[in-house]
């Protein structure tokens, strides 16, 4: 069987794009996909060759000479543009670690101001917006839940209830795997007329369940728990969209 993985996941990995998250999921992955651990070997293996191949020509002496001339720096003058290099690199270090200091310190201070189901709904809502970028919306592209529910076997610890929705509105896409604080959750991908739903799915936690409904950042968000399960949908539709969602999933 072909491996799910699409080839810019695997180049998005390779080439450090992918975000903390996405690269700790393939990781993940790659610990038990043979196909995937080959294809980024040939890759990493095809980078290095280009790497190490003399690619390139020195600029010959005589274009160096039009182009700055013939004169000679005095000891004084080369050591005093030596001091004003050093200079320079330092501030710019200093200013890099100022301003990862200063983001660092915000996201901290969110942390610990924000209410924890706010802390929760902004992270769904950006795993949404990361969704959204080509090839990463689904791992499994189908509408067939019985396609999409065994998908799922074997890489979550859990069953997640898989349903289309079309006679009620909501189409079923497909769905992929993706990490919420720290636990690997599904996410069951839905169409609302021109608008993606994404519904994360998680058993029910001892601490810190989903619950609750809001906006953040212009998208709609609605939290509830069934049957041993949490789920979080999330969307740029209407508040009510999500509250008829969660009305098929209930079975109402």
């Amino acid at each position: 069987m072909p491996c799910d993985h699409n080839q810019l996941e695997l180049h998005g990995y390779l080439d450090g794009e992918l975000d903390a998250i996405g690269a700790a999921n393939y990781e993940k992955h790659l610990a038990t996909c043979a196909d995937c651990k080959r294809m980024l070997a040939a890759a990493e293996s095809l980078r290095n060759s280009l790497q190490q191949a003399a690619l390139y020509e020195r600029a010959p002496n005589s274009l160096r000479t039009s182009l700055f001339g013939t004169s000679q720096k005095s000891p004084a003058l080369k050591q005093t543009s030596l001091i004003s290099t050093f200079s320079w690199q330092w501030l710019a270090a200093a200013a890099a670690f100022l301003l990862a200091a200063v983001l660092g310190w915000r996201q901290w201070q969110n942390s610990q101001t924000l209410p924890p189901a706010q802390l929760v709904a902004s992270t769904l809502v950006d795993a949404h917006l990361r969704s959204l970028q080509p090839g990463h919306l689904t791992d499994v592209e189908s509408t067939d839940q019985h396609t999409v529910k065994p998908w799922f076997d074997g890489r979550l610890d859990f069953a997640p209830p898989v349903r289309d929705f079309a006679s009620g509105g909501f189409p079923l896409l497909g769905g992929r795997l993706d990490v919420v604080q720290g636990r690997t959750v599904a996410a069951l991908v839905y169409g609302r007329r021109k608008h993606i739903v994404n519904v994360f799915v998680q058993k029910v936690p001892q601490t810190g369940s989903w619950t609750g409904s809001g906006s953040t950042q212009g998208y709609s968000w609605l939290a509830w728990q069934a049957n041993g399960f949490s789920f979080f949908a999330v969307s740029d539709t209407a508040a009510s969209d999500l509250d008829q969602l969660k009305l098929l999933f209930l079975g109402q």
